[in-house]
This record gives C-alpha cells, sequence and structure tokens, in this order.
C-alpha cells in the first residue's frame, strides 16, 4: 500500500477496532499521523489501539455508539483534547441488519440500521465538521456501499442507509468545500473481513465471490488505500465524490 504523509495530523475513524476500520486506522499511523479509533467494541478497540501504537505512533482509544448524538460530540472532543485538533475522519461503524422483504421488515430492525448507518455519519460530521474548520480544514470520508448506487433484495434498511450516506455527503461537500474541508464516499463491495469470515459458509462464500466479475472479495487494505489517498493532500481538487472498490460488481 502506497504511504501518504500524514505527519501533524490527527485522523479518527469509527468502527476502527476491525475490518475496513483497522485497516485505514493503520494506513494513517503508517503515514504518521495521529489517530483515534472509536468503537463499539471496548476490548477489541483498545488492543487494536496498542497494537497499532507498538511501534510508537501515537494512537488512543474511544468508546462509542455512533447512533447517540452525545456520543460522537464525547468522541471528537477526546481527538481535540487528547491529540491536540482533528483533520481527518473517516465515518465507517456500521452493521448489516436483518434479511427481509420490505413487506415483512422489523420496524425495529430498520430504525437500529438506519440509527448507526445513517444517523451515525451524520451525528459524526455534525461535531467533526467544527473541530475541522477551527482546525482550518481537512477531510471527511464516509464509508457508502456498492448498495449506495443499486438495490439489493431484502436488504432494505442497509440499502436507504448507504444511499442516503452519498446524499448527505454531496450535501456536506457543497456546504464545505469552499471552507477547506473535503467531504468524499467510498462504496466498497463484498469485503473479506470478520463479518463476512464468520457469518457465512462455504458455500454463501462462494456465491458472494461469484457476483464479482473480478472472481474475488476485496481486502481491507484495499478499500484503506482509497481512503488514504482521499484523505491525503494528494487529492485536494477531490470532494463531493462517490468511489468504488468492487471489482467490477457495479459494471454488470
Amino acid at each position: 500500500m502506497a504511504t501518504y504523509d500524514f505527519s501533524s495530523k490527527v485522523a479518527l475513524v469509527t468502527g476502527g477496532a476491525s475490518g475496513i476500520g483497522r485497516a485505514c486506522a493503520a494506513a494513517f499511523a503508517a503515514g504518521g499521523a495521529s489517530v483515534v479509533i472509536a468503537d463499539y467494541d471496548e476490548d477489541e478497540g483498545r488492543q487494536t489501539a496498542e497494537e497499532l501504537s507498538a511501534d510508537g505512533a501515537p494512537v488512543s482509544f474511544v468508546a462509542v455508539d455512533v447512533s447517540r448524538p452525545e456520543q460522537c460530540e464525547a468522541m471528537v472532543r477526546h481527538a481535540v483534547e487528547e491529540h491536540g485538533g482533528l483533520h481527518i475522519a473517516v465515518n465507517n461503524a456500521g452493521i448489516g441488519g436483518d434479511q427481509a422483504p420490505v413487506g415483512e421488515y422489523p420496524v425495529d430492525g430498520w430504525d437500529r440500521v438506519i440509527a448507526i448507518n445513517l444517523s451515525g455519519v451524520f451525528y459524526g460530521m455534525r461535531y467533526e465538521i467544527p473541530a475541522m474548520l477551527e482546525a482550518g480544514g481537512g477531510s471527511i470520508v464516509n464509508m457508502a456501499s456498492i448498495l449506495g448506487s443499486v438495490g439489493f433484495p431484502n436488504s432494505a434498511s442497509y440499502v436507504a442507509a448507504k444511499h442516503g450516506v452519498l446524499g448527505l455527503t454531496k450535501s456536506a461537500a457543497l456546504e464545505y468545500s469552499a471552507q477547506g474541508i473535503r467531504v468524499n464516499s467510498v462504496g466498497p463491495a463484498f469485503i473479506n473481513t470478520p463479518l463476512i469470515e464468520e457469518n457465512l459458509d462455504e458455500e454463501a462464500r462462494a456465491g458472494l465471490v461469484a457476483v464479482h466479475p473480478i472472481g474475488r472479495l476485496g481486502e481491507p487494505e484495499e478499500v484503506a488505500a482509497l481512503v488514504a489517498f482521499l484523505a491525503s493532500d494528494e487529492a485536494s481538487f477531490l470532494t463531493g465524490g462517490y468511489y468504488l472498490a468492487d471489482g467490477a460488481y457495479t459494471a454488470q
């Protein structure tokens, strides 16, 4: 993976304890950033922070439920107070949700997915943006999905939330680009994360691989490489965009 210069930057990653979030946090740490790992899973989050700081990188952990706005506010306050500011944010925390057609979808399941996958991104940005304005600018990367641009059966809440993330990203980019804050979204296909490994048998996994023309699932580090580029100064003209990492899934 290419390494970008993030020295003197503070980067915050929600859902940073594992999978894509962990890979993003590792990329920022490798580039010299101070990193805040924010996650609901305190044990894994603290372990990840310890592992990434083993080489001397300034990495801290903060527990957060992104569906709670007051916790998102405290998360950003931690970054500013512990590391001196906020320049990069990756709003990555999310869940898969229930599997059911719209006419049978559990209402409480809908509410939970929207609360975490969409409102959680808004709550993060709501407090990240003022901190970035105070710091003189920054870059936000919101984790959407291929399902931010296409439909998928039995996943209405997830699809709706990820479509919403695209709209939120575009609106914020229009509002804040002239003030030095770039806002982009990334659309991964199915990625080889613990969520996939732990919940799919061999047959189901093979079925997922088959829908990717590239013939395999993506790796967290491949998504993190795109996120790191978008967060870097090399992407200074890129804002308001939606960038796929999907093995040609959406080209079909």
